[in-house]
């Protein structure tokens, strides 16, 4: 039984806005959506497109493809959709024999179905396993991580990929807790970061739980979305046709600082152009209606022709 929808895709429309320009309304063209989710901007692209346009729509989560098909049923034989990572796009894009990508757009973002099912683990919002596999293919959970990892290497991993200051205490204190046991639900391991942070901070008023560093790490780690979004980054100059757009919206530094660089070096190689100078962020009637839209930027760069 499929979830209820519950997400919302961030900066719909000016992702539209500013993509859909790379497309003719008279002339064949590709859309590659390397994170289709439940369809919401597969849609509103599509829609923008003239009737030769198609898309081809990837995702590691195969519920989220299922509802994807139904949502984009009415464009018909213009919709493929992968069970796929984008770090595969070269291999996609063979399979679905595209020569070339005239608009691609990547959400970085976790859907909030994703976040609101207790039983990926996820959130500390609500207990459950310490899953956080958005691909049920893979084979470690962040259950694995902190119950196995040295306390050196998890601490590392919560600082790189989570950029917590307090890393080290944490780590400390996981390898402390699992002494009596394997650590495997998100409720205790978000009660273990929190003892984690010295008493002065642990009262104070923020919009950030101390949790969410750490949780963040550990899924980006369990599903190597680093690695993944730079095998993405190195394949656009052999795949973007001339005149095509790639935007990437992005939720963090982490992920925001590779881009920015990755768009900067085809500037600098003469192969591209920037068209948002300064990232686009959402409006303040999206915030409002959907708070975790406003840590996101789209980045949108063109291919120049040959």
């Amino acid at each position: 039984m499929e979830r209820d929808l519950a997400h919302v895709c961030v900066m719909r429309d000016e992702a539209a806005e500013l993509l859909c320009p790379a497309l003719s309304d008279d002339r064949p063209g590709i859309i590659v959506d390397c994170t289709v989710g439940v369809g919401g901007h597969s849609k509103a692209l599509l829609e923008r497109a003239g009737p030769l346009v198609t898309l081809i729509g990837m995702d590691v989560d195969a519920s989220n493809l299922r509802q994807a098909k139904q949502a984009l049923s009415e464009f018909g034989s213009r919709v493929r959709l992968f069970h796929a990572n984008f770090s595969h796009i070269v291999d996609v894009l063979a399979e679905a024999e595209a020569p070339a990508v005239n608009v691609l757009l990547a959400d970085l973002g976790v859907a909030s179905n994703q976040l609101n099912d207790p039983n990926r683990g996820l959130s500390f919002q609500a207990d459950g396993p310490l899953d956080m596999r958005l691909d049920d293919r893979l084979t470690t959970t962040a259950a694995d991580l902190v119950n196995t990892l040295a306390e050196k290497a998890l601490a590392d991993l919560i600082y790189r990929y989570g950029e917590e200051r307090h890393s080290r205490r944490i780590a400390r204190r996981i390898v402390t807790a699992r002494k009596d046991g394997r650590v495997e639900r998100t409720g205790e391991l978000a009660e273990i970061v929190v003892r984690s942070y010295p008493p002065r901070q642990r009262g104070r008023r923020s919009r950030i739980h101390p949790a969410t560093r750490t949780f963040q790490a550990l899924r980006i780690a369990v599903n190597d979305e680093i690695t993944a979004l730079e095998t993405l980054l190195a394949a656009l100059p052999g795949i973007l046709a001339p005149g095509a757009r790639a935007g990437i919206i992005s939720f963090h530094s982490l992920e925001d600082r590779p881009v920015k660089q990755a768009f900067a070096a085809l500037v600098e190689a003469g192969t591209a152009k920037l068209i948002t100078r300064k990232p686009a962020v959402a409006g303040e009637q999206e915030v409002n209606a959907n708070p975790r839209s406003r840590s996101a930027k789209l980045r949108v760069v063109e291919r120049l022709a040959a």
